[in-house]
């Protein structure tokens, strides 16, 4: 019998919600603004009570296994600066939704098993790292590499790990926080995939969120077989590389199987900063749908709320193999993945439209896609052309 998707979610080893780090941090100081997507502090730096500082730590995640999966079969080392990619944009982006627009700094933390993660893997991370931040700054957008730590810890990582800390000071005036979402604004949702001006080339709209699942569902079981050191030995086999892709099997898109799930995150910090600039004063609210999917902005909403999603974006190809692959329900599909949308801004109808031109100037699809009204608990409601679900 095959186990539904939360069980194989517990069997290995992850959480859509989080359940045991949000009790964790229960009782914690909450910031400033408790409802902020990111927490902000008081200006610990420059005692100065009209600025506040901000303070983010996100990574790349699992994804980093399957960038050296591909690696190891093709030998293409620029899925390394991927990842890398992908640790910044996570905490970038979220800092992104409070209307924190720079300068921002960012300390990289790597942890490797140096047996099989050499220098030239370590080096394209680094480097990586550093060419991002400098093609980020031709869009307006300041960011800098203070160092960090690169540790061989093999006892404790399997193959490679890449985080980062990510850090900005600002003005109160500027930010943005959830407070002011009220019945009445509607929701634009941002796409996820396609190819932005600022893209080399079609993005699929991964992300980096949700790669366990999507690589043991899509992958071909004798991977676990070919690279054991990418799969935690503890875990029932039954639920380990149990899809039926090739890391370089070819897709309907222009990416094989491997570069679809190793695209980049997405930015979008070059479109964020126009539409700051044009339209901060009628933002409600900026939510970065990443752990949690399209369920995400139930955490964040400031009061008993219904936000209904009924207009959502494509689903674009990559979310519907998946989907296949693994006969996961919709439900839980849109509660794990950002499935094609993952920035959503909650504004009133005429902005929406502004901003929605916005996007388009970088070739980036966007639409309202739902609308907050009142209600007696706090609640989303997809409702899709696979069903409607609901989210409490």
């Amino acid at each position: 019998m095959t186990p539904n998707l939360n069980d194989r979610y517990n069997l290995r080893g992850v959480s859509a919600q989080k359940e045991d780090v949000h009790k964790a941090v229960a009782k914690l100081d909450k910031g400033l603004f408790p409802n902020a997507f990111c927490k902000i502090y008081p200006d610990y730096w420059g005692y100065d009570p009209d600025f506040c500082n901000l303070m983010h730590a996100d990574g790349a995640g699992t994804k980093s296994i399957l960038a050296y999966m591909y690696w190891k079969e093709t030998g293409d080392l620029s899925v390394w600066e991927g990842i890398a990619i992908d640790s910044i944009v996570m905490n970038i982006d979220d800092l992104l939704c409070v209307g924190a627009t720079g300068p921002f700094t960012y300390s990289s933390t790597i942890g490797r098993n140096k047996h099989l993660i050499p220098g030239e893997v370590i080096s394209e991370i680094i480097n990586g790292t550093q060419r991002y931040f400098d093609r980020l700054k031709e869009y307006g957008i300041d960011s800098f590499l203070l160092g960090g730590e690169t540790a061989d810890v093999g006892d404790v990582v399997r193959t490679v790990i890449v985080d980062g800390t990510m850090a900005c000071r600002m003005k109160r005036s500027k930010l943005i926080t959830t407070e002011n979402m009220r019945p009445g604004d509607v929701v634009v949702s941002l796409a996820s995939y396609g190819q932005a001006t600022y893209e080399d080339e079609y993005n699929s709209g991964m992300g980096s969120n949700g790669l366990t699942s999507a690589r043991h569902e899509m992958l071909k079981h004798e991977y676990a077989l070919k690279y054991p050191e990418s799969v935690d030995p503890g875990l029932p086999q039954h639920v380990v590389y149990n899809g039926s892709y090739g890391l370089t099997d070819a897709t309907e898109t222009p990416l094989n199987v491997g570069k679809m799930l190793l695209s980049p995150t997405r930015t979008y910090a070059p479109v964020v900063l126009s539409i700051l600039d044009q339209f901060a004063d009628n933002i409600n609210g900026i939510i970065h749908c990443s752990g949690g999917g399209q369920s995400k902005c139930l955490h964040y909403l400031p009061s008993p709320l219904r936000v209904v999603k009924n207009n959502l974006l494509p689903v674009p190809p990559l979310f519907k193999m998946i989907q296949a692959s693994a006969g996961t329900e919709w439900r839980e599909m849109y509660q794990v993945f950002n499935m094609g949308q993952r920035l959503e801004i909650f504004t009133d109808i005429d902005t929406a439209e502004g901003i929605i031109m916005t996007a388009a100037n970088f070739k980036i699809d966007a639409q309202v896609t739902g609308y907050v009204e009142k209600a007696e608990c706090k609640e989303v409601i997809i409702e899709s052309p696979t069903g409607t679900f609901s989210y409490k």
